[in-house]
């Protein structure tokens, strides 16, 4: 039951009934209802911020995101270990393969370069877990970055190899004459008496004694640039272009066992021992040329004679006797 109010009316000396008007208890009545509103929100909003009020989506949420974390974490651990091998393949690179190849290394303002694009991450800023994300996407990208240059390091590599196992059998690196057909080396590359003139002159090749019909080989793969007897004093010779820059001359021979345009390799019987041309007596006049220059061909004597052997042909040759042609 409401409580009833009264109220003392002086004029007629008497208690008077206190009547609310009926606008006033509805404003009250919305009042309490606006403030209850009001209550009800802030209590919704304090409840789903607090952990113990938690639904089951916002349970599962929390579990996938602290799950992406942890995968993020294992993540960044192989690219540590990524980061140490990539680091090791670069130093053999640099250092070894291509200080072999005489290439230069590539530095490291170019191998760690990374990506300078401002807005290439951009789309992954503004969320909770963003730095996370971020550095390890960055670690990605500069990883495969390097990756890249290191690949394609390794293919120029590659062709260098190539390039060079070429070199190596385009190289005069036997003798002409096997051991076993040779009799002595009779001169060497320099200085020597000219045998008809009997003036010293530059010998610009080295003589191989052998029997007429002795087999002759190429030191090197390459190509019959000529087989004929047209340049003076040659008498039937052979020449092999090697490739590199290198040529090797074969002269006096007695006959021929190859064609201009053939291609040879290192140990084929391109001819055979005579003394055709400006000669003395049977032998193998032997020349190499290196970019047009003639060089000394005892230097490239490593394919088929030992250490002992190479010094006493180094003897023989280096003796300032007199040619035989």
């Amino acid at each position: 039951m409401a409580k009833v109010k009264y109220y003392y009316d002086s004029e007629n000396l008497a208690y008077t009934k206190i009547k609310t008007r009926k606008r006033i208890k509805i404003g009250y009545a919305l009042l309490f209802l606006l403030a209850s509103a009001l209550f009800g929100f802030l209590v919704f909003v304090l409840l789903i911020n607090t952990p113990y009020f938690e639904t089951p989506k916002d349970r599962l949420q929390a579990r996938e995101i602290e799950n992406l974390k942890l995968q993020y974490s294992i993540l960044n651990k192989k690219l540590d270990e990524i980061d140490a091998v990539a680091d090791a393949l670069e130093e053999r690179d640099n250092n070894i393969y291509r200080i072999y190849f005489n290439k230069a290394e590539i530095p490291d303002s170019i191998r760690k370069a990374g990506f300078r694009n401002p807005e290439r991450y951009k789309i992954l800023e503004g969320y909770n877990n963003s730095q996370l994300v971020l550095n390890t996407t960055k670690r990605v990208d500069k990883l495969s970055k390097e990756l890249a240059i290191q690949s394609k390091s390794l293919d120029d590599i590659l062709k260098l190899a190539g390039a060079k196992e070429s070199l190596l059998l385009a190289i005069p690196a036997i003798q002409p004459v096997q051991n076993e057909n040779l009799k002595r080396v009779a001169s060497g590359f320099g200085y020597r008496i000219d045998p008809f003139t009997k003036v010293r002159k530059m010998h610009n090749g080295m003589d191989f004694t052998a029997n007429t019909g002795a087999p002759i080989y190429a030191t090197g793969d390459g190509v019959v640039a000529r087989a004929d007897n047209t340049a003076s004093g040659y008498g039937n010779h052979i020449v092999i272009r090697h490739g590199f820059g290198y040529e090797s001359l074969y002269a006096h021979l007695s006959k021929y066992n190859c064609r201009p345009g053939q291609k040879v390799k290192r140990g084929d019987v391109i001819g055979y021992v005579g003394s055709t041309g400006r000669s003395e007596g049977p032998h193998c006049h032997y020349e190499v040329h290196k970019d047009g220059k003639v060089v000394n061909p005892l230097n490239f004597y490593y394919g088929n004679i030992s250490a002992v052997e190479y010094v006493a042909i180094s003897q023989m040759a280096n003796q300032e006797n007199q040619s035989l042609d």
